[in-house]
C-alpha cells in the first residue's frame, strides 16, 4: 500500500495552497488506485480512501468468487417441462424411460431403490457411439 499525500485544489482559500490535505492511495499488488480530497483534514482523507479501497478490492474478491462458482458449478440447466433426463410413470402402467437413451424398462421399484445400471450401461453406450460418429 503506497500513500500520497497532494494539495487539494478547489475553494478552500490559502489553506488550499499551503497544507497538503489530499491523500492518493494505491494497492501494488493489483495497481488500484483511490484519490480522496473531499475533506480539510489528512486524516478523514485518508480514512476515506481506506475505506474506498477496502471496498473496490471486496468488489474484486467477491466477482471473483462468482466466477469460480460458475466454473465449478458449470451449465445449468432449466427444470422446465421437456428438459427431465428421465420419466417415471407409476400409473396407469409402470414404466422408466430415459429420454436421451430411449432405454426404458417397467421395473419401477427397482429404479427407485437405485438400480440404474442399465441406463449408465446405456448413457456409456451411447456416448461412445456418439464419439465415434464423429471420429469418422
Amino acid at each position: 500500500l503506497t500513500v500520497t499525500t497532494m494539495r487539494s485544489g478547489g475553494a478552500g482559500g490559502q489553506n488550499v495552497n499551503k497544507v497538503e490535505t489530499g491523500v492518493l492511495m494505491k494497492h501494488e499488488p493489483t495497481g488500484i488506485q483511490v484519490k480522496c480530497t473531499e475533506t480539510r483534514s489528512q486524516a478523514q482523507n485518508k480514512e476515506l480512501a481506506l475505506k474506498r479501497l477496502k471496498e473496490k478490492l471486496l468488489t474484486i474478491k467477491i466477482e471473483q468468487n462468482v466466477a469460480d462458482i460458475a466454473e465449478i458449478r458449470g451449465d445449468v440447466v432449466d427444470a422446465n417441462f421437456g428438459q427431465q433426463i428421465r420419466n417415471y410413470v407409476f400409473d396407469p402402467y409402470k414404466m422408466v424411460k430415459d429420454t436421451r437413451t430411449a432405454h426404458e424398462t417397467s421395473s419401477v421399484g427397482d429404479v427407485m431403490d437405485g438400480d440404474i445400471d442399465g441406463f449408465v450401461t446405456a448413457y456409456l453406450e451411447k456416448a461412445a457411439r456418439d464419439a465415434e460418429a464423429e471420429g469418422t
